[in-house]
């Protein structure tokens, strides 16, 4: 189990990625062009190489069961986040609304939430958040899309079908259930692309934010909707982990991605689907600058209760 000192440590490094980021958009060396090609990047190459990778360990019972439990939890938390996301934001106007809702739906667990996990749990912690991350890809192509646009069941079938990260899964299985043993320049590339998601992820994420004017998207629907998000929709899943008795490992993998901040397409579906892509990276800047705390208590909070 990790100790505060490394969760610490890990959003220090976070943090400075980020920075590095910002100050690289700043300056036009990673324009919007660059952006958009290292988020294809990362979704469509490295971060498949990740989940793959993380499901290369040692079978056994006690894996496919805790698997079990991650994708229940999972699928709980993102039915959850669908429904309180119609009722707690009924008041904000509607370009915001849909703002709220599909950021409550759809956190940044799969760019930020699995280089946090697999740095504070390492590879079995890895593949438990790949887990985890099944019923979130549902849900954004579902009831997140829906937030925006009239999301049609056969366009949602073919985008998991073909979603990079969901054949990373299968694959995953494969490998992890048969136990065949990969070639190993094929096995060592696999990992050296794996090895890039932290830097990538969270250099794209710093430049998404650095658009953002920090003086106009502190305000009090921000910060409600940063405190659903982070702090809320976490410490319901911690309770009811701790009342099933679900392995320490599992609670802390499930209640870290449950306190993850926006996602950051939610910017970007807001802009194509006339939302208020501005407010959207507000959300975005908010509740990713405020889970640099969050996220170690939240690590803290796990060893007290």
């Amino acid at each position: 189990m990790t100790t505060i000192n490394s969760v610490i440590e890990l959003q220090i490094i976070l943090a400075l990625l980020m920075v590095c980021g910002m100050v690289l958009t700043k300056k036009g060396v990673l324009t919007a062009a660059g952006r958009k090609c290292l988020t294809d990047l990362l979704i469509d190459l490295i971060l498949p190489c990740n989940i793959i990778n993380s499901f290369l360990i040692d079978l056994s019972a006690d894996v496919l069961k805790a698997s079990l439990e991650v994708l229940l939890i999972a699928l709980g938390i993102q039915i959850l986040c669908w429904l309180g996301g119609k009722v707690l934001f009924s008041f904000a106007e509607p370009g915001k609304k849909k703002v709220l809702q599909y950021a409550t739906i759809c956190s940044n667990a799969g760019f930020m939430g699995n280089p946090i996990i697999e740095g504070i749990y390492g590879q079995e912690g890895l593949l438990y958040a790949s887990v985890y991350l099944i019923p979130l890809r549902f849900f954004m192509w579902s009831a997140g899309l829906s937030c925006f646009t009239k999301a049609k069941g056969k366009d949602v079938l073919r985008k998991l079908a073909w979603h990079p990260c969901i054949w990373a899964v299968w694959i995953g299985f494969f490998f992890m259930l048969t136990g065949i043993t990969i070639p190993s320049p094929i096995l060592r590339t696999l990992r050296y692309l794996s090895g890039c998601m932290l830097p990538v992820s969270i250099l794209i994420i710093g430049s998404i934010l650095a658009g953002v004017n920090i003086r106009t998207i502190f305000t009090k629907l921000t910060l409600y909707y940063s405190g659903l998000r982070l702090l809320a929709i976490p410490l319901v899943t911690l309770l009811i982990c701790r009342m099933l008795g679900t392995p320490e490992l599992v609670t802390g993998v499930s209640v870290l991605l449950a306190g993850m901040p926006a996602g950051s397409t939610t910017a970007i579906l807001a802009e194509k689907y006339d939302g208020d892509a501005v407010y959207a990276s507000g959300c975005i800047f908010v509740s990713t600058l405020l889970s640099l705390v969050t996220i170690p208590a939240l690590s803290v909070l796990m060893q007290v209760i």
